[in-house]
This record gives C-alpha cells, structure tokens and sequence, in this order.
C-alpha cells in the first residue's frame, strides 16, 4: 500500500527547513544534494533551495522569516528518496561526516523498505529510503 502510494504522491512541491547559519547548513545540504544529483536552484542571503523545476519535491533551508530562534519540529520528517540500498548507505554516511548525528543506521524496515535516519546541524529529522 505504501509503496503504491508513494508512487502517486506528488502533491509536495519542496520542504523549508529552519537553520540558525545557513552558511554552515549550506555545506551539509549541498554534499547531500551532490549525492542525489539535485542542484541548488537559487540562494538569497537568508534561503537556499536545492531542486530543479518542475521536478521532484525540493528542500529550501532558511532562517525564520520571522526573526525568532528556529526550532525542531516534534514529529516531523524530510525522507529523501533514494535510487537504492547503496545510496541510502552513502546518504546516511555523508550526512554523519557532515556533522550530522545518526537517528538509526541504514537498514531494512519491514519487508518492502530500506532507510537510514539522521539529523542535520540543526537538529532537523531526514531520513533516505528506497522502497522494494
């Protein structure tokens, strides 16, 4: 079920995660990106988006727009797709040699999916995951 859903749902269009320096968050995004092959679209002096047009959901990374200290959100998520098992292991590997802190290594969940979670520099939760 999952997985059929997964393959129909496209209704997000990029993720905006919170950063307290962007610069330092740049780094660790863009080695994630590299991975995937996404290149970053824009960057302003306080928002960066990787993704390309009219393709897959991007993520954009900002300081909050209004001015207070950002926060993590209590359940929530970023799962970056990946092509494969080997990928996920890489995307998870980067993200820890970036800085970022493991949240559950890379490995099978259930009998159809395959993930790896860690948390950014400033604590967001992302995880990558292949499906089958």
């Amino acid at each position: 079920m999952f997985d059929s859903w997964l393959k129909e749902a496209n209704m997000i269009g990029y993720v905006t995660l919170g950063t307290t320096d962007l610069d330092r968050a740049a780094k660790f995004y863009d080695a994630i990106a590299e991975e995937l092959g996404t290149p970053r679209m824009f960057t302003t002096d306080t928002f960066i988006a990787w993704g390309t047009p009219d393709g897959p959901a991007g993520i954009g990374l900002c300081y909050p727009h209004d001015g207070n200290k950002m926060s993590v959100g209590n359940g929530v998520m970023v799962a970056l797709q990946a092509k494969d098992k080997a990928q996920v292991d890489r995307l998870h590997a980067i993200a820890l040699a970036q800085g970022g802190t493991c949240e559950g290594p890379p490995g099978p969940r259930g009998d159809t999916f395959y993930a790896g979670y860690f948390r950014d520099l400033d604590g967001n939760k992302l995880n990558a995951f292949v499906m089958g």
